[in-house]
């Protein structure tokens, strides 16, 4: 079951960042672009959760410490993630950008083997390694091209390696959270627990935007058409993700969803006409 799940939210997640690349590109900074993803997913996630909840005559799960501490961590975690890879698309295009997000692979196994003690097979960390090489290969830039050193050390570098890490160490404390829940089923449990989590960091982001950026928080509701999209988008990665990880290791996900690259150059290529 994790697998279908897990190539869902790779597409859906794909589409969710060409909204916040235009977004951000048209309307909003890059925090602005940050909170649209999670303005609107909790409510949605919430009402999801209860109406499921209420359908299948299951009690809402039970939280407890190491969810929060879990979470929260977590939850941070993917504000970075997402900040950094909003900026990142003022260095490259599309595509491109993408690529250097997805290092979070193998960064995924290397924190999950510490945090949650899960380790991967020899044979799949040769995989993770290849992989990416592979996207460091993509993330050649034309402007750059012939000089070693400022391929490697740039800006666009440091935050694609930082969104992989703040996302690697999402993923790995997502499915620790999971894990750490009680009732339910795993559907129900993902889509209470990120309800939960996503209104933490909506209400984290108000704070800061409120004091560094007051300005936004008038544009992203003037821009609700798209910001709801982001939203529903956004909920319904993050519940296949969530989910996921409630089934399977966060480096065997994060792995098999690096066919969300395919679906970014797609995207890039058909619908924002960029040219890799």
């Amino acid at each position: 079951m994790w697998i279908p799940v897990t190539l869902a939210a790779a597409f859906i997640q794909s589409v969710r960042f060409v909204l916040q690349k235009r977004l951000r590109t048209t309307a909003l900074s890059t925090a602005g672009a940050t909170f649209a993803r999670f303005l609107f997913a909790w409510p949605l996630l919430l009402t999801l959760a209860l109406g499921y909840g209420i359908s299948q005559g299951f009690e809402m799960p039970g939280t407890s410490a190491a969810f929060w501490a879990y979470g929260i961590t977590g939850a941070v975690a993917q504000i970075v993630g997402t900040v950094c890879t909003v900026a990142l698309f003022q260095h490259r295009n599309f595509a491109v950008g993408a690529t250097f997000k997805n290092t979070e692979v193998l960064q995924t196994a290397l924190i999950s083997l510490v945090i949650l003690g899960e380790g991967v097979g020899p044979g799949v960390l040769i995989a993770l390694i290849i992989g990416v090489v592979g996207v460091i290969a993509l993330s050649e830039s034309p402007e750059v091209q012939g000089d070693l050193r400022a391929r490697i050390f740039n800006r666009a570098t440091a935050l694609g390696l930082g969104s992989g890490l703040a996302f690697g160490v999402a993923s790995t404390t997502y499915r620790g959270a999971a894990l750490s829940m009680e009732g339910g089923d795993v559907f129900l449990r993902a889509a209470f627990g990120l309800a939960l989590l996503t209104l933490v960091q909506t209400c984290l982001m108000v704070v800061w935007i409120w004091l560094r950026e007051p300005g936004q928080l008038a544009r992203v509701f003037a821009a609700w058409r798209t910001v709801g999209l982001v939203g529903v988008t956004s909920m319904l990665g993050s519940l296949g993700w969530f989910t996921a990880f409630g089934l399977q290791k966060a480096a065997y996900v994060k792995a098999l969803g690096q066919i969300e690259l395919l679906f970014t150059f797609l995207v890039s290529a058909f619908w924002l006409k960029e040219r890799s």
